[in-house]
């Protein structure tokens, strides 16, 4: 398996077969321990990383930088590009050529649909989508699978609901992909506006797997073994007054819950701005901030993959 993984892109879910997806969780279970700090690793010493988030970010490059700092790397970059050379009018494929000859695997993060593809055009070493526009993300996909797995076992034949931005949520495009891979059965709960689009739905189909489609939450809730809540995100909408149409439809607070079943998981990816109730955290659905936390060793499993420390 480390000969597929060496020096490999890692830009779409659909580049994984389903087995190489559970080869990496595989990794990712052996790297908990030390994602936690009770066992140290000089894995990846020697190695560096290159971080070029021209987003915001919290947990994806966070995360990235405390896996690769866990397993004895290091890490150089920025987390906004008015400190770069971008801010000079750098291009995308000349910022990645100067730091390609840094480092040795970049995680990328970029406004533009399509960036990290055109990002792994231009390097040698290997690209690391970190999320790229609206279109994939598909480190956060292995940890979300990684943490259903973990609280359901198996996937096959699960309900999973998947609520909020569908449209925009990169996180979805790529989570729905995967789930209907391991044959999970798919709901999507958004307004008409923000409903899942037609080429992640015609993905979905072709993988045999018939996905529900609901404007009401309420409505299904009650059958979900997984709810999977994104934020519908103001900074996508290309007109903000389409995004004060529909900011605050959906929000999940302990009235919501009282039908659901017993060990129902709630999911985000996070940030949340308001659509989870404060009060959903002290109960045992919620698994968001765990799910945060899986983002360490999942992403300690590629960077050893696609370095070649790991098998």
């Amino acid at each position: 398996m480390s000969a597929g993984f060496k020096g490999m892109d890692v830009v779409s879910i659909r580049d994984f077969s389903r087995e190489q997806i559970e080869h990496v969780l595989k990794v990712a279970d052996k790297m908990v321990p030390i994602a936690k700090g009770e066992e140290r690793s000089v894995l990846l010493e020697g190695y560096v990383l290159g971080s070029l988030f021209f987003e915001p970010s919290t947990r994806t490059r966070l995360s990235f930088d405390v896996a690769m700092t866990r397993l004895g790397g290091r890490v150089l970059g920025f987390d906004q590009p008015t400190g770069a050379s971008v801010a000079k009018g750098e291009t995308l494929a000349d910022t990645v050529r100067m730091v390609d000859a840094y480092c040795d695997v970049i995680a990328l993060r970029h406004p533009q649909d399509g960036a990290a593809r055109l990002a792994a055009h231009f390097a040698d070493k290997p690209i690391i989508n970190a999320g790229d526009g609206a279109g994939q993300h598909p480190t956060q996909t292995m940890l979300d699978l990684f943490t259903i797995r973990k609280e359901k076992k198996d996937m096959e034949g699960i309900n999973v609901v998947l609520v909020g931005d569908l449209k925009y949520g990169r996180t979805v495009h790529s989570l729905s992909e995967a789930l209907a891979m391991f044959g999970a059965q798919l709901t999507f709960v958004a307004p008409p506006s923000l409903q899942i689009p037609k080429e992640q739905l015609k993905q979905v189909d072709s993988m045999g797997q018939k996905p529900k489609m609901n404007s009401s939450l309420q409505d299904v809730v009650a059958d979900a073994d997984v709810l999977y809540v994104t934020r519908i995100q103001k900074e996508r909408f290309p007109d903000p007054s389409e995004y004060q149409k529909v900011a605050g439809t959906y929000r999940i607070d302990l009235d919501l819950l009282k039908n659901v079943k017993r060990d129902m998981i709630i999911m985000h990816p996070l940030p949340r701005v308001g659509e989870i109730a404060p009060e959903v955290d002290r109960t045992p659905h919620a698994k968001y901030f765990e799910q945060a936390f899986n983002g360490v060793p999942v992403r300690m499993a590629i960077l050893g993959l696609v370095l070649g420390g790991l098998k």
